[in-house]
């Protein structure tokens, strides 16, 4: 067992606590990792604020991890001690037939299908003041070890960076991936991501390096315009400047609405801007932001019946496992740069105050170090 700091969310609406914990070694099929390095994602804010009923508290949250294999349990042959790796929170089991379908990045493992509050086994490897404390997508990497199934680790190159590689885990590639695998974005086409958070930018990174020619970001804050127009965006505009709605103003900017929107917020109502402010016919709207759970969305069959698809993406549709290492190998040699999403780095001590940074606005990924 090993003992170590994390950050535990004993309860909904409650700060996170650095508490002592206790991690106990992995078991068959289980690795046991040291994480180095994680980002705060707004999806961790989301569990904290209760928006997700299947999370259990006292739980220990992050998503957004790299780290070091610290040991591993029986049969585990994919990695080793010393291996640098990334934990998904999309697993790969390989196995059920989403995992055997080409075409499909999901697993039947994921917490869509069943909740990943404690590993396969049904127990936890983290105790804390006596009590159980649950895991996170299985990765939890709010903690300085945590134990994940084999299936849910991707072995990366021993030359990267972890305090920047961690964004792989979860924020870049599922912006990324909505615009090159979801929407499959072509070159000379035009764009408009809706949310320019960490995820909303990485969306506009895909669509640029997809060769989109024009590229429209929104969002009502607009110190995040600089930082969009680094990355790729060719016009920025917030909703509250404009005197229609904004699905309005994007279709008369185009001309007859853009060939992909995206939405990285996770609104009703800018979903349904999203989906109208692309062409009625050919134009593809990805739903990449997360809504709270029992969330409804009442649509307009018309925005849908002369041709538009509206379409979902779990994290970017990379097939994790086999895509992650690529990824990061693609980073090493310098095919994107998704350092430039990174806008804080703050010793892991100070996680609420990463928080406090995302809930104002101010930051786009603060990276947390142990």
């Amino acid at each position: 067992v090993i003992r170590c700091r994390a950050a535990v969310a004993w309860a909904v609406g409650k700060p996170l606590s650095i508490e002592q914990v206790e991690v106990a070694p992995p078991k068959a099929g289980e690795v046991r990792i040291k994480i180095v390095a994680t980002g705060i994602c707004h999806t961790d804010e989301h569990i904290l604020k209760g928006c997700f009923p299947n999370v259990e508290f006292p739980v220990i949250p992050g998503h957004e991890g790299a780290g070091i294999v610290e040991s591993v349990g029986e049969g585990v042959t994919s990695v080793k001690p010393g291996d640098k790796v990334i934990p998904l929170c999309l697993p790969q089991c390989g196995e059920c037939s989403f995992c055997l379908n080409p075409e499909s990045n999901f697993c039947q493992k994921s917490h869509l299908s069943e909740p990943q509050n404690l590993l396969p086994d049904k127990t936890t490897r983290f105790t804390c003041k006596g009590k159980q404390i649950h895991h996170f997508l299985w990765v939890s990497t709010f903690a300085e070890y945590t134990v994940v199934p084999e299936y849910a680790v991707a072995k990366i190159d021993p030359a990267a960076p972890l305090d920047k590689v961690c964004l792989l885990g979860c924020g870049f590639p599922t912006g990324y991936g909505a615009a090159i695998n979801t929407a499959k974005v072509k070159p000379g086409s035009t764009c408009a991501i809706f949310g320019l958070g960490g995820v909303g930018l990485s969306v506009v990174m895909g669509c640029k390096a997809a060769g989109a020619s024009r590229i429209i970001a929104v969002d009502i804050n607009k110190d995040k315009f600089a930082k969009a127009k680094e990355l790729g965006a060719t016009d920025c505009i917030s909703p509250q400047d404009c005197k229609k709605p904004i699905q309005e103003v994007l279709t008369e900017m185009t001309g007859q609405g853009v060939d992909y929107s995206f939405e990285a917020i996770g609104h009703a109502e800018t979903m349904i801007a999203a989906l109208a402010s692309c062409n009625m016919n050919t134009g593809i709207c990805v739903m990449v932001g997360v809504m709270d759970s029992g969330s409804e969305i009442s649509l307009d069959p018309m925005l849908l019946l002369a041709g538009r698809t509206w379409k979902g993406s779990a994290l970017g549709g990379w097939k994790m496992r086999d895509c992650i290492p690529k990824l990061v190998s693609s980073y090493l040699e310098k095919k994107f740069n998704s350092d430039l999403l990174i806008t804080h780095t703050l010793p892991f001590a100070k996680v609420n105050e990463g928080f406090e940074l995302l809930r104002a606005g101010k930051s786009i990924r603060s990276v947390l170090l142990f």
